[in-house]
């Protein structure tokens, strides 16, 4: 079985929901307390092993370009002012030359039209993708508890966690045949269901390791929820063929695409940093303190 070492980060969305912030900055370069989304994405592909990097943008976002660039006279003057702290501060925006790709998606034509699109490069291996939207707060990183899995299960793999009932209809859910441990069996996916149709509580999180054979499923596939080519629908189509796992991953999920889940992340993540925690949770407290007495 070979090795997953690619991952595509599918990044050509418009960020309407954080308007008007998006309109000059890319929705994937907003700052979670002080690196931008796609930085912690980058940081759970390489913490898996990934070693080739594929991002699927669109007009407008050379921000993204740039930030993975080298920048000589910035690290220059770094070094002879003799801040290292910032040195290695940057060194993680870093990309090795050679590893990283854009690849543009000049029409929004759905998530799965945008892993299409990383068909030639992929080429004939399996793939991870990492929808940056979703930050995943774990001890160790959901992607690499899914290659691990994946390593002794194959196929394509998604990565799934419990749904409160009410948001159920907002995500694809899989039909759970059978579970041991945290990988779960499927017998299918559906998009998007009505509550009272959805096969399970499990909803689909935004990490996935697809073999490619999904490349020819998506050059079929019609177009279905929203009118757009659904990743999902393709590998429900691949399920026979392929097989296809769900994977429970241990960690908590925050939905980066929403303004409460940004803010929510936000606070989780400077309340791990040291140097913030204290200062954060006094204020916190200050301006929560009456509202929960109150309550």
């Amino acid at each position: 079985m070979k090795p997953v070492r690619k991952a595509v980060f599918p990044v050509a969305g418009l960020g309407t929901r954080f308007l008007p912030a998006t309109k000059a900055v890319p929705k994937e370069m907003l700052p979670l307390v002080d690196r931008p989304l796609i930085q912690y994405a980058v940081d759970e592909a390489r913490a898996a092993g990934i070693e080739e990097f594929i991002f699927i943008t669109s007009a407008g976002k050379t921000a993204l370009e740039n930030y993975f660039g080298a920048v000589p006279a910035l690290e220059r003057s770094l070094s002879e002012a003799g801040k290292t702290g910032a040195l290695d501060a940057l060194r993680p925006s870093q990309m090795t030359e050679g590893t990283a790709s854009f690849i543009r998606q000049d029409s929004p034509r759905g998530l799965g039209h945008a892993v299409s699109l990383a068909r030639r490069l992929v080429g004939d291996e399996p793939f991870a993708v990492i929808l940056p939207d979703d930050i995943i707060r774990a001890q160790t990183p959901a992607l690499a508890q899914m290659v691990a899995a994946h390593a002794r299960q194959g196929g394509h793999m998604i990565a799934t966690e419990a749904v409160p009932t009410a948001r159920i209809s907002s995500y694809g859910v899989v039909d759970i045949e059978s579970s041991e441990g945290p990988v779960q069996s499927l017998r299918g996916l559906v998009e998007k269901p009505r509550a009272e149709e959805a096969p399970s509580g499990f909803g689909v999180v935004g990490r996935y390791i697809l073999e490619p054979s999904i490349f020819e499923r998506l050059a079929q596939q019609a177009p279905g929820s929203g009118g757009e080519i659904q990743l999902t629908d393709a590998i429900a189509a691949d399920l026979g063929s392929a097989g296809v796992s769900g994977f429970a991953f241990a960690g908590e999920r925050f939905d980066c695409g929403s303004i409460a889940g940004f803010l929510e992340a936000t606070a989780a993540f400077a309340l791990d940093r040291p140097e913030l925690r204290e200062g954060l949770s006094r204020f916190l407290g200050r301006r929560l303190g009456p509202a929960l007495q109150a309550a």
